[in-house]
């Protein structure tokens, strides 16, 4: 018997509920006063639609499980945190666009298949360094994400309202709804990444450098339809598998929208396929991971510098105590300048131990830097940067570095530096619309999906 199954065997965390959560420790909630209030909106949460199904978190978790061998690649991205006002048609339909457009580039590079799950449909809430914030000698509450409060610097604008809860889900049911529509409409076929990928090449300032990628890729393609198969018709090339997934901040909002499958009796949370924990919530012994050890989503956990061995083994024995590929996630996020001191002995311990996990890299939330002009930014080189130490690391250790998770827009924003926009520190003003932190927009995305499809072409 493996190390690590001697020690799932021991593990006891007691009894579970949907509720036991609320008898444990709990970081970065926001602080209601209309009690009452809350109670009502989440008890109404219980009698909702999940927006989610038991089917389609099993068919995510069985592709995960080929990501943790290296068969498979997982492709997260996504808004730092969705608003209700940039609500719309014309930006899901973007973002999307581009989400599938690194699914190609990710795919060629990779040489296995992309699972595409989107930062989407209930992100709406952020944890904050700070609980309040001052202006001008005024303190307030800090804005955390629409699902809470607003950004407006306003006493009413950032108390914490409970209603917002009932406004995420069903913005959250609705772009769910869109999202699907456009997976199995023929939005996404291969013929049309083809087309976008040549504009892609044709606009990008950095276009030209991928052609010959570009031009592979859709040679490929001419060579399917060469065997007589057409793009649009066959189910598997017209259409695309689409996954949600958001940050499990506000468990109240969780734990309302988590249904017992009446087939097998497990419990899953019926907000997103996949939940993450962030850096900032991930005690083993608290609120967030006792929340989602009982439930049967894949689960993510972001892992920062201040990750110990002896914590990252708990969680591995409290989020996925059967050692089941494909349940837990690793996010890592150290940040680029940290990532080759603390990464590999974590790697190389989950290795040692026989632990079934999926390896992932964020190299946006370690990277976040105050630009002179007072905005939040990241550096185009220090992201990439970072990924490429992620995937070498990985390469050493003889272990799998099977995905990447981006805060992204489909939009053209400025809130990211460089890249061959060379978008620069006098840029950042003109299109900075993030609510929260700096996102890669969409040729950015598209430059580094390509850039690391180049890495793991080589790596191959």
């Amino acid at each position: 018997m493996s190390k690590a199954a001697v020690k799932q065997k021991t593990h006891d965390s007691g009894a579970w509920s949907p509720e036991s959560w609320r008898a444990k420790p709990i970081r970065q909630q926001p602080d209601y006063e209309d009690k009452e209030g809350l109670a009502r909106v989440e008890r109404g949460l219980t009698a909702l639609p999940p927006l989610v199904t038991p089917e389609e978190i099993r068919r995510l978790r069985g592709e995960l499980s080929h990501a943790v061998t290296g068969e498979a690649f997982l492709l997260q991205g996504g808004d730092c945190a969705e608003s209700f006002a940039e609500f719309s048609e014309a930006n899901l339909s973007s973002f999307f666009r581009v989400l599938i457009q690194m699914t190609i580039a990710l795919m060629y590079g990779a040489g296995s298949p992309v699972i595409k799950v989107g930062r989407i449909a209930g992100q709406f809430s952020k944890p904050r360094s700070d609980a309040t914030e001052k202006k001008n000698g005024e303190e307030l509450p800090s804005y955390r994400g629409d699902m809470v409060n607003a950004m407006e610097f306003e006493a009413d604008a950032r108390r914490a309202d409970p209603e917002r809860l009932n406004h995420v889900y069903y913005q959250s049911a609705a772009t769910m709804n869109f999202l699907r529509a456009l997976a199995r409409s023929g939005y996404a076929a291969l013929d049309k990444v083809a087309k976008w990928n040549m504009d892609f090449v044709a606009d990008s300032p950095q276009g030209k450098h991928f052609a010959g990628v570009v031009e592979r890729i859709n040679d490929c393609l001419d060579f399917i339809t060469a065997t007589g198969l057409k793009l649009d018709a066959m189910e598997e090339l017209a259409e695309a598998r689409f996954y949600s997934s958001h940050e499990a901040l506000l468990l109240g909002y969780e734990s309302g929208l988590t249904r017992q499958d009446k087939e097998t009796g497990e419990y899953y949370v019926g907000s997103a396929h996949m939940l993450w924990i962030g850096d900032r919530t991930r005690h083993p012994d608290e609120a967030h991971v006792e929340f989602l050890r009982g439930v049967v989503n894949p689960v993510g956990c972001k892992v920062g510098p201040s990750m110990t061995s002896e914590d990252l083994i708990r969680l591995c024995d409290a989020l996925n105590p059967e050692n089941l590929p494909g349940r837990l996630t690793f996010i890592s996020r150290m940040g680029y300048q940290k990532v080759e001191e603390f990464l590999p002995k974590l790697v190389r311990l989950l290795k040692a131990e026989g632990r079934n996990v999926v390896w992932s890299c964020d190299p946006m939330h370690g990277n976040t830097i105050k630009s002179p002009s007072g905005y939040k930014t990241r550096k185009f080189t220090d992201i990439l940067t970072e990924v490429r130490k992620f995937f070498a690391i990985h390469q050493a250790e003889g272990t799998h570095g099977s995905g990447v998770h981006f805060e992204m827009t489909g939009q053209d924003v400025t809130e990211c530096l460089g890249g061959a926009q060379a978008i620069s520190e006098l840029d950042l003003s003109n299109r900075y619309h993030t609510h929260c932190d700096p996102r890669l927009n969409a040729s950015q995305s598209l430059e580094l999906a390509f850039l690391i499809a180049e890495q793991l072409k080589k790596a191959k």
